[in-house]
């Protein structure tokens, strides 16, 4: 029996990608958008869901269960991006931040668990960030709702394990996706004394993401996650310099582990 997967944020990007991949290899996806285009063609069925409205994380699930009588896999990738100096930005643009990459994931989670435990069986993806393992230069906000994803899904995961429930994350680095158009920007003001670091640093994430990989990495990642009987908790999808940067992390002292990333953002 095919399984029935549900990806947020599925109309562009790594959502796209992963709910198109999945869908060519036989599974019956559901992917969201918060405003779903009848003309768009999609190879998986295509239904509105907004993370910010949690009447419409019901109303897609109840649609889902109605139409397959069961949910076997939440890939929770829906977010947003964001950037600027934390003084510049505003606090309103980073609750929105929060409640998206942070709240919203929760929200689906809570939706789709009372079901997932009714099957005694279910899996969980959080699509959290490389950049949620380290506090980040004009991308702090970002870096702390991703991270604080990735803490929540390691205190869920134990909690539902009992239930049959699995629940892993996945931190994808660079891909060359529409992020960068859809992040919320802080504006470069004129008499900010972050001027000169921020724009240099803008130029620079831009060209990252430019530069990124293919997302179909990610689908790759999370078809074989869906394949594997007991999964990790924690998945990498990056560069090496990416991946070794959460390495040097853990084992360089503080002092020079933030000398490394002064020089990498030009600092």
């Amino acid at each position: 029996m095919s399984k029935v997967v549900l990806v947020t944020g599925a109309s562009s990007g790594i959502g796209k990608a992963i709910a198109t991949f999945l869908s060519e290899k036989g599974y019956i996806v559901y992917g969201t958008s918060r405003k779903p285009k009848s003309k768009q063609d999609f190879s998986f069925n295509l239904i509105g869901l907004d993370v910010l409205k949690p009447e419409t994380i019901q109303k897609a699930v109840g649609f889902i269960l109605d139409k397959e009588n069961r949910l076997d896999v939440l890939i929770n990738n829906a977010g947003v991006g964001i950037t600027g100096p934390i003084e510049d930005t505003p606090t309103e643009e980073m609750r929105n931040a929060f409640n998206t990459n942070f709240f919203g994931a929760i929200d689906v989670m809570k939706t789709v668990l009372p079901q997932m435990r009714k099957q005694k069986v279910g899996l969980i993806i959080n699509v959290t960030s490389i950049a949620g393992y380290m506090g980040l230069p004009f991308r702090g906000v970002y870096s702390s709702s991703k991270g604080a994803l990735e803490l929540a899904t390691e205190a869920i995961r134990i909690e539902v394990k009992s239930f049959g429930v699995s629940v892993v994350n996945v931190a994808p680095g660079d891909f060359a996706t529409n992020i960068a158009a859809g992040r919320y920007h802080t504006p470069v003001f004129e008499k900010s004394a972050y001027k000169k670091n921020y724009q240099t640093n803008l130029d620079l994430m831009d060209a990252h993401v430019d530069s990124g990989m293919n997302p179909i990495k990610m689908a790759e990642k999370v078809y074989k996650i869906i394949n594997t009987k007991k999964p990790k908790t924690h998945y990498k999808v990056g560069g090496f310099l990416e991946k070794l940067s959460i390495v040097l992390k853990r084992i360089l002292p503080d002092k020079w582990y933030e000398k490394l990333l002064m020089n990498h953002y030009k600092l």
